[in-house]
């Protein structure tokens, strides 16, 4: 079970029978993103220009995850007026037109970050041993919540002087979507690191892997990010996806993920009252 009497069981690709999906198939990849980043604002993921405002206070959490057979001209100072006041990011991938990136940059954005996605066959990841003390539990209530999101949200980039808001998403995000699991690594009696997989897309997506800098370089992301994975296969997921940061990516690497492709994220500078 979740920590909100969900049983695993009922949650993943097995109940049609599992998909094996290819590795180079990206689409599975950026639509287990889209689902996840529009869930923190309630916002359909698949329509041709998913825009999502959690008011969150991080670019990741408010933005545009695609734009497909779009007017760009004419919607990207409306999506700038709906978005204003939020920190955003605009996300160019593969999934949407060829043209976007240059059209965004000829409206005055400014790339901000390229971040890999990688994927992993489930059937190749390389296990290593949990860190000596190290406890690892899936998060089964309120209190665990917020310790999680404390946990995660100093090396996320998260500001740490009010995370109320970011605690209320967070446990309304779980209630709303079972298929959700949060895991902490809790190592000398408190939360010292975090990850978040998705189990309800066709793939399974890893998000919020974090650990609290006086405690890296131990195994500890590696193990959290290993307890994701091995969730994801008890459900019939075989493959899984995640976003790294520069920090993160050679830990994935060893454990077997491989770079598929890629994110552009874009900003603006704020609208200019009138």
């Amino acid at each position: 079970m979740n920590g909100y009497g969900i049983e695993l069981s009922a949650i993943g690709p097995h109940h049609a029978g599992m998909t094996r999906h290819s590795m180079h198939d990206l689409e599975p990849y950026l639509a287990a993103n889209r689902q996840f980043w529009t869930g923190w604002a309630e916002t359909a993921p698949d329509v041709d220009l998913p825009i999502y405002r959690s008011d969150l206070p991080h670019a990741l959490f408010n933005g545009v995850m695609r734009a497909r057979n779009v007017p760009l001209d004419e919607v990207i100072p409306d999506v700038r007026r709906r978005l204003a006041g939020s920190e955003w990011s605009w996300w160019v991938a593969d999934d949407s037109d060829e043209d976007v990136a240059d059209r965004l940059l000829a409206h005055g954005a400014r790339e901000t970050t390229r971040m890999p996605v990688m994927a992993a066959d489930l059937a190749e990841v390389r296990e290593r041993p949990v860190p000596e003390g190290l406890t690892i539990r899936h998060v089964t209530d309120q209190a665990g919540i917020k310790d999680l999101v404390t946990a995660y949200a100093g090396p996320l980039g998260l500001p740490l002087h009010d995370l109320d808001l970011v605690i209320k998403t967070e446990m309304e995000y779980a209630w709303r979507d079972p298929g959700l699991i949060q895991i902490a690594g809790v190592l000398d009696g408190k939360t010292v690191g975090t990850a978040v997989v998705s189990l309800s897309g066709d793939v399974a997506a890893l998000y919020c892997i974090a650990t609290d800098e006086e405690y890296r370089r131990r195994g500890i992301a590696s193990a959290l990010t290993l307890e994701a994975l091995r969730v994801s296969r008890d459900v019939g997921h075989s493959v899984a996806t995640l976003q790294a940061s520069a920090m993160g990516r050679p830990v994935y690497e060893h454990l077997g993920f491989t770079t598929v492709t890629h994110y552009r994220l874009f900003g603006f500078d704020p609208v200019e009252e009138h």
